[in-house]
């Protein structure tokens, strides 16, 4: 286990987007809490109200893959790094320290909640009972559709086209059980390799 210096048995964990270096939350650990995040690969915490350890996501499913653990210099806090499942925030937010979190968290928590319950007369459940067929195919529509917009001189039109595009980009990613964070550390990756 890490050589930490605990304060009353805990020690701050900052939490923060490997992909984006957004930080998510501020969390706190006790050395079982510490011990089984490295042990498990994904953070665990020990509640003060609570009084009990809890594993991140372990009933919302945005659990959180750990990447790194970096201590700081006085040896008594922690920057955590993950890729999050979901929204850090109970709210609902991507973070806990932003209650708006991106348009594309927000995108990404309603379609999976689309995906999960199906609900009559929305277009994303049409998508997701049409299956990945017509999902693609309308990823290749609205591809084309970017295209031709960006051809012409309304650039209106292009920001429309390109948010549709996305849209239907989201609606593959939830399909196929992956999130834009996943686009992010890919992105960083090439970035780091050039």
């Amino acid at each position: 286990m890490l050589d930490v210096n605990f304060n009353n048995g805990l020690i701050a964990a900052i939490v923060r987007d490997s992909a984006t270096g957004a930080t998510l939350m501020l969390a706190w650990m006790n050395d079982e809490a510490l011990r089984r995040t490295e042990e498990s690969g994904e953070t665990w915490f020990w509640s003060r109200s609570r009084g009990e350890l809890w594993n991140k996501g372990a009933t919302s499913g945005n659990r959180q893959k750990v990447v790194a653990i970096k201590i700081d210099c006085d040896r008594d806090a922690l920057l955590i790094d993950v890729i999050p499942a979901g929204p850090a925030c109970h709210t609902g937010a991507y973070s806990c320290f932003d209650d708006r979190g991106s348009q594309l968290d927000a995108l990404m928590h309603v379609l999976r909640q689309r995906s999960a319950d199906r609900p009559d007369g929305s277009y994303s459940t049409y998508l997701f009972n049409a299956g990945i067929d017509k999902i693609l195919k309308k990823v290749g529509e609205e591809a084309s559709e970017v295209i031709i917009a960006a051809k012409g001189d309304d650039n209106g039109r292009v920001v429309s086209e390109v948010a549709d595009l996305v849209y239907h980009l989201s609606v593959l990613l939830v399909e196929k059980e992956l999130d834009w964070s996943a686009v992010n550390a890919e992105l960083r990756r090439r970035s780091d390799a050039h």
